[in-house]
């Protein structure tokens, strides 16, 4: 008998994503605005009437569940392509397939998965057999229909957009995944609190199936095959189960960390001296100079910015000579530059301002382009609202009263 043996081992056929999608509407989180109740979609799916249908939404939201839920609930023959794997060859071979359902009377639904993979030829073979009712198709794409389906195959499918999960349904699904003794991880009894869960939601930026495979991950790495449980899955947990294992430069060099940091820092202070004394440092132990190049032209904007915007313009000059002429002769190049630097009146406005948006963004996730100022350039764009009310600067001598920040950051100041 194995004593290592974990609960989660019995789960590791498939993964977690797969294992929680949800084979009914009533267990579906999220998109009431097209299937809630007495929604178009939810008839046509109970009533097992769905017409050829594009499902347009960002990953994780529920377009390849739809199907699934679609696929238990007909009575049609379902068929199922990936556009990554799957060519004409593939595709000849269900529309075969469907033509003989056809004349036995016999339905056949055909969904594509990241349709927008499929090249113009591809989606010509399929469209003849749409148009004739031999298949019924529904396809799911994460790009803009617009642009990435046939004009002739969009005008014979109906369109349903679906939008990006909320925090709290994220939440939702992580907590039933936690609970599940069937398909989720009920049978490892992990804790967590509701704070963490509110984390990884957040983190998952919408994404359900990014959300469930962290927890997986996670989970793993919290069990780690033991079969004593009762494991608890914190914060530093999940932030650590999101991260990407990539180092940049040696990681034994850290002589090389502590001088570049010290330059930085020297020229921060506005002493030159320091500064160029640590360029020297480096440069004579063979530093490579187009690193310490590259380091300048970020601090040019870092921790200069606004304050002197000619201090970005002499770091790529400094970076173009050191390039065209190379050690030795750069190094009262790049000596000159750092002085400069150090010399310079600093501002950070830019920086912080940077910093700010991008606590926003993973506070907020990916809000959405507010409709008014979104281009239009087709008709599904503009039935949908896009470009809407939209006014054109100029026409208002750049005085317009017209909001361009997304609903939940706006009104932000991120400069003074």
């Amino acid at each position: 008998m194995n004593t290592n043996s974990s609960p989660l081992d019995s789960a590791r056929g498939r993964p977690l994503a797969d294992r929680m999608r949800p084979s009914t509407l009533e267990d579906f989180f999220g998109q009431e605005e097209i299937v809630g109740e007495n929604k178009l979609l939810r008839k046509a799916i109970e009533s097992d009437q769905v017409p050829s249908i594009i499902l347009w939404g960002p990953p994780g939201s529920g377009k390849t569940t739809l199907a699934h839920i679609i696929a238990n609930k007909t009575k049609s023959d379902f068929q199922k392509l990936s556009a990554t794997s799957s060519g004409v060859k593939e595709l000849g071979e269900i529309l075969e397939t469907a033509k003989q359902n056809k004349r036995l009377g016999t339905n056949t639904i055909l969904f594509v998965d990241e349709i927008h993979r499929w090249n113009k030829k591809q989606q010509d073979t399929l469209l003849p057999y749409v148009e004739n009712g031999t298949v019924t198709l529904i396809g799911a794409t994460t790009e803009n229909p617009s642009f990435e389906v046939i004009s002739a195959l969009l005008s014979r499918a109906r369109v349903f957009v679906l939008k990006q999960l909320t925090q709290e349904q994220i939440g939702k699904i992580i907590s039933l995944a936690l609970k599940d003794k069937k398909n989720g991880l009920g049978l490892l009894k992990l804790k967590m609190k509701p704070d963490t869960i509110s984390l990884l939601a957040q983190m998952s930026n919408g994404d359900a199936r990014t959300a469930l495979n962290v927890l997986e991950y996670a989970a793993s790495v919290e069990t780690n095959g033991r079969s004593s449980l009762q494991g608890k899955i914190t914060s530093d947990i999940v932030k650590e189960s999101f991260q990407k294992s990539h180092l940049l430069y040696d990681k034994n060099g850290e002589e090389h960390y502590n001088i570049i940091s010290a330059l930085h820092k020297s020229m921060r202070g506005s002493d030159a001296n320091a500064a160029l004394y640590w360029l020297a440092r480096m440069l004579e132990a063979g530093e490579e100079p187009l690193y310490i190049a590259r380091r300048i032209v970020r601090f040019a904007s870092e921790d200069i910015g606004l304050a002197n915007s000619q201090a970005l313009t002499q770091a790529v000059a400094a970076y173009q000579a050191c390039h065209f002429i190379g050690m030795p002769e750069c190094n009262v190049i790049l000596a000159q530059a750092v002085v400069y630097m150090a010399k310079c009146k600093k501002s950070n406005e830019l920086y912080t301002a940077y910093n700010a948006v991008k606590f926003d963004i993973e506070k907020y996730g990916n809000l959405p382009v507010p409709l008014h100022i979104r281009n239009a350039p087709t008709k599904l764009m503009k039935e949908l609202g896009y470009g809407k009310d939209y006014k054109y600067s100029p026409n208002f001598s750049y005085k317009e009263n017209q909001k361009y920040l997304p609903e939940k950051v706006r009104g932000k100041k991120y400069l003074s």
